[in-house]
Formats: C-alpha cells, sequence, structure tokens
C-alpha cells in the first residue's frame, strides 16, 4: 500500500498489508499484554501515559511533518494537534482513578457498589482527517482504564499509524498495550468477529459507521460511532458580526475544512445576512493557499483526489438547483488536490450543499427570518453532530441549546472537542461519547457488587 502526498500527488512510501497469521499474532500479543496491565494500578498506569506525552511533545515537529506529508494538514495546525495530543495523555494520566472510583449505592444489603472493570483488547478503526488526535483520544483513556488497544487506520496515514505504535510501546510495561494493524478493509470483519477483540470504536464515515455498527452486532459487541456531520451555524440578528465571522472562517476552513465538526451550514437572521455574507466573503477570500509545511499557510490541500471531486460536484449540484456562487467554486489549476475557498448563498434544503455532509472549505448560506425558522433548518439534517448559536441573549442562546438536536452546543464560540467533556453526536453521526468520565467508562464493565 502506498501513501501519497496530497500537496504534489506523488507517492510517499510504501507498506506490507499484514497477512491472517500476522494478524491473529498481533492480536494475541494484544491479549497477552492486557492480560498483565489489567491487574496494574491507576498509579502503575498514569507514568505511562506521562511518559507518552512527554513524547509526543518533544516530538512534536517530526510527527507533525509527518502528518502534513501524508494527509495535508496545515504545519501549524498539526503541530496544535500534537499537543493536544500530549494534553489528553496528561488528562486521563491524572483524572481517570477518580473516573472510574467504585460507586457505593445504599440499598437493603449490607453494602451494595458500582465497580468499573476493563474489557481487553479494543479495536480502534481510525480516520485520517486527524490522524493523531481521533486515536489518542481513544488510547488515553482505555489504557488508563486497563484495556488494550488494536488501531486500525486510514490507508492515508499508515506512516503515522506505525509511529503511533512506535510512540506507545515502552520497556517498562508489557509489549503490545497499543498494537498497529496494518490492513485493508475487506479485512476488518474477521478482525471483529475475533474472540480476542472485546469492543469496537470507530470514528468515519456515515456508511463505515453503518457497516462496522452491524458487523460489531452481528457478533455482539459493545461499539460506539463518531460519524459525520452538517453541523448548523446559527447567527441571529443582535449578534457580535466581527465576532461570529471570525468563528465562522475558522470553523469552516480549519484542517482545509475537512472535520466532521467543521460549521458547514449558516443560518444567518435576514437583518445582518447581507453584511455577514460580505464579510465572510471577504474573509475567506484573503486566506492563504499553499504548501501546508508553510507556516503562513491557511488552506491546504484536500487529502485525496477523489474527496475533491465529490466536493466539486456537491457545489456544482447546488448551483444548478439555484444557490448562488459568491467564491470559489473550484479545483485549483496545481499539483496537488487543491480546492479553492467557497461560499454558497441562497442555500435551500433539497440542495446538496445543504443535505450532504462537504467535507472541505465549502460555506453554505442560508438566510431565515426568525429564531423559529432557524431552529427548524437547524433540526433539520440526518446528522446531530453539534452546533454553534450567535447571539448576545445569553438567555435565549441556551434555550436553543437545549432544542438543537445535537452532542455539542457552543454559544458565540465554535465547536471543538476537550478532554474534560463528553464528545459525539446523535441520528446518523453516530452514538456513544469519547472523552471526559463518560468517555472512559463507554469501554468497562460496570459491575453490580452487593454484600449480605
Amino acid at each position: 500500500m502506498q501513501t501519497v502526498n496530497p500537496t504534489t500527488g506523488e507517492s510517499l512510501s510504501g507498506y506490507d498489508v499484514y497477512s491472517a497469521e500476522d494478524v491473529q499474532q498481533r492480536l494475541k500479543q494484544s491479549e497477552r499484554a492486557f492480560e498483565s496491565w489489567k491487574t496494574t494500578s491507576f498509579d502503575e498506569r498514569s507514568p505511562l501515559l506521562h511518559r507518552i506525552a512527554d513524547r509526543l511533545e518533544s516530538q512534536a515537529s517530526e510527527l507533525a511533518r509527518l502528518m502534513t506529508l501524508e494527509m495535508g494538514k496545515p504545519i501549524s495546525q498539526a503541530e496544535a494537534e500534537i499537543k493536544k495530543c500530549g494534553w489528553v495523555c496528561r488528562h486521563y494520566a491524572d483524572h481517570a482513578e477518580r473516573y472510574l472510583t467504585p460507586e457505593p449505592i445504599e440499598t437493603d444489603k449490607t453494602e451494595s457498589y458500582v465497580r468499573f472493570d476493563p474489557l481487553g483488547p479494543i479495536l480502534a478503526i481510525m480516520p485520517w482527517n486527524f490522524p493523531y488526535w481521533q486515536v489518542f483520544r481513544h488510547i488515553a483513556p482505555a489504557l488508563m482504564a486497563g484495556n488494550t488497544v488494536v488501531l486500525k487506520h486510514a490507508k492515508s496515514v499508515w506512516g503515522v499509524a506505525h509511529k503511533i505504535e512506535e510512540l506507545c510501546a515502552d520497556s517498562e510495561t508489557p509489549n503490545g498495550l497499543v498494537t498497529n494493524l496494518a490492513i485493508k478493509t475487506d479485512q476488518v470483519e474477521s478482525v471483529i468477529e475475533n474472540d480476542i477483540i472485546r469492543a469496537v470504536t470507530l470514528t468515519g464515515s456515515e456508511k463505515a459507521g453503518a457497516i462496522v455498527g452491524a458487523q460489531a452486532g452481528k457478533a455482539l459487541k459493545k461499539v460506539v460511532l463518531e460519524l459525520g456531520g452538517s453541523d448548523p451555524f446559527i447567527v441571529l440578528a443582535d449578534a457580535d458580526l466581527s465576532n461570529a465571522v471570525e468563528f465562522a472562517v475558522k470553523a469552516r476552513t480549519q484542517n482545509t475544512g475537512q472535520s466532521c465538526i467543521a460549521a458547514k451550514r449558516f443560518l444567518i437572521e435576514q437583518d445582518v445576512c447581507e453584511e455577514f455574507t460580505d464579510r465572510l466573503t471577504e474573509a475567506m477570500r484573503s486566506l492563504v493557499i499553499g504548501d501546508p509545511l508553510n507556516h503562513e499557510t491557511d488552506i491546504g490541500p484536500l487529502c485525496r483526489d477523489d474527496l475533491r471531486d465529490e466536493l466539486h460536484e456537491q457545489v456544482q449540484n447546488s448551483i444548478q438547483a439555484g444557490a448562488e456562487l459568491k467564491l470559489g467554486g473550484e479545483k485549483l489549476n496545481r499539483p496537488g488536490f487543491f480546492y479553492a475557498p467557497t461560499i454558497l448563498s441562497n442555500v435551500r434544503p433539497g440542495m446538496s450543499a445543504f443535505d450532504e455532509e462537504t467535507f472541505g472549505p465549502v460555506a453554505a448560506i442560508t438566510e431565515v427570518t426568525n429564531v423559529e425558522e432557524a431552529i427548524k433548518l437547524a433540526n433539520q439534517s440526518r446528522y446531530g453532530l453539534g452546533g454553534s448559536v450567535f447571539t448576545q441573549d445569553l438567555d435565549r442562546a441556551k434555550t436553543i441549546a437545549a432544542r438543537l438536536e445535537c452532542g455539542t452546543v457552543a454559544i458565540n464560540g465554535m465547536v471543538a472537542s476537550d478532554p474534560r467533556l463528553p464528545f459525539g453526536g446523535i441520528k446518523q453521526s453516530g452514538f456513544g461519547r469519547e472523552l471526559g468520565r463518560w468517555g472512559i467508562r463507554e469501554f468497562v464493565n460496570t459491575k453490580t457488587v452487593t454484600v449480605e
């Protein structure tokens, strides 16, 4: 399997695909590591997570560069991603014991309590767009809970996958706490069915989630799915427009727009829609497009040429259906898989830019007459990952937040994951939660103990 530099379209490195025998051997290694690791205390597990964080931080430049070469993330954002991985490792190293402390329950027994025990090897199927963060936000709580991790990463970032396994290898702990599987998609089902694997987590597309969810269900194994999104970004007439536009640009173009929690549908109250559109257009026009290894670059390439083609088709279909092109709307005539920052206005339900997830720097603007229409259109989506609300009336904002059908709402800011808070979606955006105490409890045996 070859990794490809999306900035140039040239091949980077070749990797051998593991055979069935290789896979079984590695699963056995993970199982052996679990048998030892599950008996350790939190005080024994915590130093490992701190050592991993140390390595992430000391090797940040090298790790970020590899990420940028393999999937095109602008280097400044890549470095920030590595830093965030160190944060999640340290967070769970310091707080996992509190999250998993047995809880006493008052009953008619002499004593009753609930404890949280490790499950075993967890299969983590991970995507390319945040190739370190989305892995470490699973690794950190999983290891601190006493589990081991088997990683199946996206083929675009197999270099990153091997690097993650290397980062987690530790002479002071059992070999195989984090095991990388360099396998193709058609090999995944047999891994899910393997008795060694106790549960599955996937971050990826709606289609991938449906397939893996069905496979895990057939095998009667717990699964957590974090899937796509088409997040609404509501701006009301009393909002601070400068603040709203600043966050709109970042929320739509971070990682060149290739983020499940990126703001995608901009629902703007009519009194400020024209001004917001003009300001957003000028702000996105000024973004620097270029080599993602340059720290001045805002917009890099999309990860693959087929993703760029799909995005362009969505834009063209929306224009043909009546959307107005304000900016961009074209593949850039240069090496690599670049797409121009794009703004579509007059976007309505039924158009690709409204109904589908657009995975790239495309903002879809819809004018709304009032708050009720904004909420209705925000919820008129099969996705339910995140949403943003901009208004100076915080009480009204909190009321709107309660009515939005999604897993996270940001008021006067952008949706972002935080190790201290639960993260996940509803509807076709998946189920289950990651991060915080909620995330670490997804992959444990919640065990009731009673004493007569």
